[in-house]
C-alpha cells in the first residue's frame, strides 16, 4: 500500500457517477488556521490521508500519524486499514494538539514502517 495523499479539510463528500466510479470531493483544503481562542488552547483539525492498494499488495496495513512541533512529537495516531487490492481508501485522522504558542506542526503519516509523508499545518494569531 501507498500513501496518495494527505492533506487537512474541511469537509469530505463521496458520490457515484457512471462507470460505476467514485468521486471524493475535498472542501476547505488549508496549510493554516487562525487559532480564535486564547492561549493556551486545543485544536483539532480534520486531516484526510487517502491509500492506495497495489495489485500485489497486501490488503492489511496500519496507518501512523504522528504531530511534531519543533522536532518533538505532541500527539500520535494508529489506526488500521483494509483495503482491497486494486483499490483505493481514505481515512480521517482527528487528533487533539494542544497549542501553547503559535507556529507550524507537521503531520507525518506513514503506513506501517513505510516512507513518511509530511502535512504542514502553520497555527496562526488572529487578526
Amino acid at each position: 500500500m501507498q500513501i496518495v495523499a494527505a492533506l487537512f479539510i474541511d469537509e469530505i463528500n463521496l458520490r457515484q457517477v457512471p462507470g460505476p466510479s467514485t468521486r471524493i470531493d475535498l472542501s476547505g483544503i488549508q496549510f493554516s488556521a487562525v487559532v480564535a481562542a486564547e492561549l493556551p488552547t486545543t485544536v483539532a483539525p480534520h486531516l484526510v490521508v487517502l491509500v492506495r492498494c497495489g495489485l500485489d499488495d497486501s490488503p492489511d496495513a496500519a496507518l501512523e500519524v504522528t504531530y511534531h512541533r519543533a522536532g518533538e512529537q505532541i500527539a500520535r495516531n494508529v489506526q488500521p486499514l483494509q483495503i482491497e487490492p486494486g483499490k483505493f481508501g481514505y481515512r480521517l485522522v482527528r487528533a487533539e494538539i494542544e497549542v501553547a504558542d503559535y507556529g507550524m506542526v507537521e503531520a507525518h503519516c506513514r503506513l506501517d514502517l513505510g516512507p513518511v509523508t509530511v502535512v504542514p499545518y502553520t497555527l496562526l494569531p488572529p487578526g
